[in-house]
């Protein structure tokens, strides 16, 4: 009887040992994954995130500088050098008319002072006079203003002065204006080319409505359209 207790308590020990070697077995394994796991996500949330970064594309062919002195030289060189030839004939129309304008106001102003100062004698040169030749040359105008008087005749004579000058200086200002219009085209447009990398969007939106716009709604709001362009 002592002898079958004793391998009962003898068996019962032996199983509670290798139960409780079994657990712990399990529980170290079951720490580690988790150790294993923990490491990997926070490893994995210091990843760097990959951006693709804007590209551009020079034309090296391209100098902006070259295109300014072009058209300084001669209008409309750089716009020819930008390959924006409908701007030629706009520009040269535009001199073209002022150079015009020059020429008019030109001969009025030398015909109008001859008149004033041959009105401002009082008699008619004669021949050996300074004046004879101006009055020879207009004598036809000098019939016809001739009752208008010296103050009259010298007046007009000075507003074709100031108009000639006026339009010698817009020949100068759209000289220069073609000038820095090449250099915008040469370094803003031309110097880069546009292709595939932007994008449009268009979107329906809301407009605030201001008191004098859109009378016609009632509301605070009216639609619209956005329209969003992105460079990539």
């Amino acid at each position: 009887m002592l002898k079958q207790l004793f391998v009962t308590v003898l068996f019962i020990g032996f199983a509670t040992v290798c139960l409780a070697q079994t657990t712990d077995t399990l529980a170290k394994r079951k720490d580690t994954t988790s150790v294993v796991k923990r490491d990997t996500v926070v490893r994995s949330s210091f990843a760097p995130k990959i951006k693709k970064e804007k590209t551009y594309h020079p034309d090296s062919t391209h100098i902006p500088s070259l295109a300014v002195k072009r058209s300084l030289i001669v209008p409309g060189w750089g716009q020819v050098y930008n390959k924006k030839y409908w701007k030629v004939p706009i520009i040269y129309g535009g001199i073209g008319l002022l150079g015009a304008a020059v020429i008019y106001n030109q001969r009025y102003f030398q015909q109008f002072l001859a008149l004033a100062k041959i009105t401002k004698t009082g008699t008619e040169p004669k021949p050996g006079e300074p004046l004879y030749a101006s009055y020879l040359k207009y004598q036809t105008e000098y019939e016809l203003y001739k009752s208008a008087g010296y103050q009259a005749l010298a007046d007009a004579s000075d507003s074709y002065l100031r108009n000639r000058d006026l339009s010698i200086l817009g020949i100068l200002l759209a000289w220069g204006i073609q000038a820095v219009d090449a250099y915008v085209d040469a370094k803003f447009i031309s110097s880069y080319t546009v292709d595939n990398d932007l994008s449009l969007r268009v979107t329906p939106g809301l407009i605030n409505q201001q008191p004098v716009y859109a009378a016609n709604f009632s509301g605070s709001y009216i639609p619209g359209i956005k329209i969003t362009f992105t460079l990539k």
